[in-house]
Formats: structure tokens, C-alpha cells, sequence
């Protein structure tokens, strides 16, 4: 289910993308991707586990609860309504849909295929009693199949050679890889998919912090395991296409070629398929997971209500276009990502400095003063000076990671200069503590 969950729809469309951008440094690249796309995300899963929290806004709130509180609507809405959710339905239908139209530009095709995509993912949000055996037991299985077909394919006779890097992949391709993973999302979605497996990990009668983290470890290997895999493979099919497809404008264009290289018509109904499993599956996850969120913090709405708001919401998104929903959130992820990770960081290092509030604080904050710079120079609002400055004397900051040092040094200040020896006294709770 965790691995069901975590695959969709940037998981199809941004390797195969790298791998044409990262050519004969492929390997760098993709090992970049695989620690944003993989690594961090089992790390998220299992930083819940370990700090014994029940939800995201109470780990947050380690920070301060107003913090916890912006920080996790924040990230509900960002892999929720306003990204992820109408991603899901717009790469369904440039990939598994509009292959069937020609060249027709009408409106209607996807508006209606919206409305049935959604409708299919509302449906099974309110029965989230079933989403366990409906994920696990039929979309999970369909989509390997389905994706192991064309995998043992383009193993088996590759397109072509792998062609030289592009411009920005000639030099430091890992760093670049690194910052592709953020595209997927998944470091997020895993403060959120966390709970849910945690939650049904309880349902089915593990009590105790030893069992969880245990439990909660194999989960997350197996699934990351599985992404590992299939990304790594990706990547590959992409750097193999360029001499034949040329480079091609995104991912989701390359994986329709190449599975029209190899099947012909028949390819894109095998791509189809792929496709829709792969975004129905985060889908259902992502409205499910939003609305008991939203009715848990506004309780005067129902699940129900939640649900069908954010469906709604995201199916009016998914009119605006791929490009324009992976273009505006860019800027989003560069400031929402250096905070989730710096959180997690955090979290497994709560006992050796006995909680003490302030390391959460002055961490996060020079973290956010720096991811918002790099926020801003995504979306076009570079501020020259400050810019000019962070280049020129903070570590890192070329390659992505200059909120590393600030997080570091905000650490040590506060760990001197918090005055409370008890620190947070909520910390993680006794390896054999129940967990209520």
C-alpha cells in the first residue's frame, strides 16, 4: 500500500525525464533522485514512528503550535488541492488519453475525462474502510504488471546509446538529480502516508514503540525497495531514447514514445493503463489523507464534506495544464522541502538534545530564511544582492543545499542558548511504552 501510495504521477514522468537530461551521467544523477525520492521519503515515514506522535502538526508544533499548524496546512495543500491532487488527473490524461485524440484541441475530452477520473477517486476516498484491500489487492499488482512489461522490454533490446549530458548535467549531476526528487513530492507525502500506515499498523495490534519502529522499517524498505527499483529503470529508458526520440519537451511525452516505440498502438493502451493505476492510486490517498486532516483541525465539516471540496477543487486545477502546475510549484517545493527535512533531522536527533525548543526554532528558521531565497529565485524573484551574497560565502548554496550550515549553526545557538534543562518533556515515548 506505502509503495501504491507513493507512486504516481511525477514518480512515472520525472525520471525518464532526468534520464534524457543526465545522459552518460546517469548514474549520479539518478542516485541524486533516489535519495529525495526514496531515502528521504522512508526517512519521513519512520521519523513519525519514532517520535511517537500522532500526526504531523504535533511534531511540528515541537517548533511552536502556530508553526506546527501553518507548516502542516501548508504541506496538506500543497500535496493536496493545489499540486498533487490535479497533477494526478492532468498527467492521466496527457499520458493515457489524449495518445487516442490525435491532434483534436477540444476542451471537452478532458473535462469529462476529469469529471470520471475524480468521481472514481471520490467514490473510494468515502469508503476509506476498503482503501487498504482495494489499493493493495487489484491497482498495486496491475500497475507492476503493467509497468514490468514495458521495463523487461527496454531492457531487453535498448533504443539506442546513452548520448552526452545537457548543459546543466554536465557538472554536479548528483546535486541536480537531488533537487529533481523534489518534484516528486513523496518527502512530503510522507509526513501524511505515514500515519495512515502507522494508524492501520495499530488496527492490527501493534502496541509497543519497539514493534512500531520494527514493523514501520520493513514497510518502508520493501516499498522503497520497489521505487528504487522502478525508478533506477526509468531513468535508464530515458537516457537510452535520445538518439532515436530526440530530447523531448517532459517526461510524460517520453514515456508515450517510448511505449509507442516498442508496441505501436497497442503500446499506448499499455501506457494507459500505467498511468491512470499509477494516478488513481495517489489520488484516492491524497483526497483521503487531506480531508481527515481538514476535519480533524475544522471538525464543523464532515470527512465527507472535506472530501468532496478538495475534489472539486482539484478537478477545477487540472484544467490549467501540466506545465503551468509543475512550473508554480516548483518555487513551493524549494521552500516547503529544506523545512521537511530539516524537521526529520530533527526528530531523530529529540533525545541528544533533550527537546530543547529553541534547537527546533533557530534551526528552522535560518533553514527558512534560505529556502525562501532559493524559493524566490525559482519563481523568477531572484533578490541580486542577497543572492550575490549567499553565493559568494554560504556553502552549498549553488547546488541546492545552502540551508545545510544555516540549520546546523541555528542548531548549536539554540541548544546554548535555550535555558530549560527539562527541555520538551514530550519526547519519544519508552521503547515499550504503549502507544495510545
Amino acid at each position: 500500500m506505502l509503495f501504491a501510495l507513493f507512486f504516481g504521477a511525477g514518480n512515472l514522468i520525472f525520471p525518464v525525464m532526468l534520464g534524457q537530461m543526465a545522459g552518460e551521467n546517469i548514474f549520479l544523477a539518478n542516485a541524486g533522485f533516489i535519495v529525495t525520492g526514496v531515502g528521504l521519503p522512508i526517512l519521513g515515514v519512520l521519523a513519525l514512528a519514532f517520535s511517537g506522535k500522532s500526526d504531523l502538526q504535533s511534531l511540528a508544533s515541537r517548533v511552536h503550535p502556530v508553526y506546527g499548524l501553518i507548516f502542516t496546512v501548508a504541506l496538506y495543500l500543497a500535496i493536496g488541492p493545489l499540486f498533487a491532487i490535479p497533477r494526478t488527473n492532468t498527467v492521466s490524461f496527457e499520458m493515457g488519453v489524449r495518445p487516442f485524440l490525435g491532434n483534436a484541441d477540444s476542451a471537452w475530452p478532458l473535462m469529462l475525462f476529469t469529471i470520471a477520473f475524480f468521481g472514481i477517486s471520490l467514490f473510494f476516498s468515502l469508503q476509506s474502510s476498503k482503501l487498504v484491500d482495494v489499493i493493495g489487492k487489484f491497482l498495486t499488482p496491475l500497475l507492476l504488471v503493467f509497468i514490468g512489461i514495458l521495463i523487461v522490454v527496454a531492457f531487453v533490446n535498448p533504443i539506442g546509446d546513452v548520448q552526452a549530458p545537457v548543459e546543466s548535467f554536465v557538472e554536479n549531476s548528483f546535486f541536480k538529480g537531488f533537487q529533481e526528487g523534489y518534484l516528486t513530492m513523496d518527502m512530503l507525502a510522507a509526513f501524511v502516508f505515514g500515519i495512515v500506515i502507522i494508524n492501520i499498523m495499530k488496527e492490527k495490534g501493534i502496541t509497543t514503540k519497539k514493534e512500531m519502529m520494527v514493523s514501520t522499517l520493513k514497510v518502508a524498505v520493501i516499498a522503497g525497495a520497489l521505487l528504487a527499483i522502478i525508478y533506477s529503470s526509468l531513468t535508464y529508458m530515458g537516457a537510452k531514447s535520445v538518439i532515436e526520440l530526440g530530447h523531448l519537451d517532459n517526461g510524460g511525452a517520453i514515456l508515450a514514445s517510448i511505449s509507442s516505440y516498442y508496441f505501436g498502438s497497442f503500446g499506448k493502451v499499455v501506457l494507459g493503463f500505467i498511468v491512470i493505476a499509477a494516478c488513481l492510486t495517489t489520488s484516492i490517498g491524497l483526497i483521503t489523507s487531506c480531508a481527515s486532516y481538514f476535519n480533524k483541525i475544522v471538525p464543523r465539516f464532515t470527512y465527507k464534506t472535506w472530501a468532496i471540496v478538495f475534489t472539486i477543487f482539484s478537478a477545477v486545477i487540472a484544467n490549467v495544464g501540466l506545465s503551468t502546475l509543475i512550473s508554480i510549484s516548483v518555487p513551493v517545493l524549494y521552500m516547503l522541502y529544506p523545512l521537511a527535512m530539516c524537521l526529520m533531522v530533527l526528530t531523530f536527533l529529540h533525545p541528544f538534545f533533550k527537546g530543547k525548543q529553541k534547537v527546533y526554532q533557530f534551526s528552522i528558521l535560518f533553514t527558512f530564511v534560505v529556502s525562501l531565497v532559493e524559493g524566490l529565485n525559482a519563481a523568477g524573484l531572484q533578490i541580486d544582492a542577497v543572492h550575490q551574497l549567499f553565493t559568494d560565502f554560504l556553502p552549498l548554496y549553488t547546488v541546492g543545499l545552502g540551508w545545510v550550515v544555516p540549520a546546523i549553526i541555528g542548531g548549536l545557538i539554540g541548544f546554548f542558548v535555550d535555558s530549560n534543562p527539562k527541555g520538551d518533556m514530550n519526547q519519544p515515548i519508552a521503547e515499550e511504552k504503549q502507544i495510545v
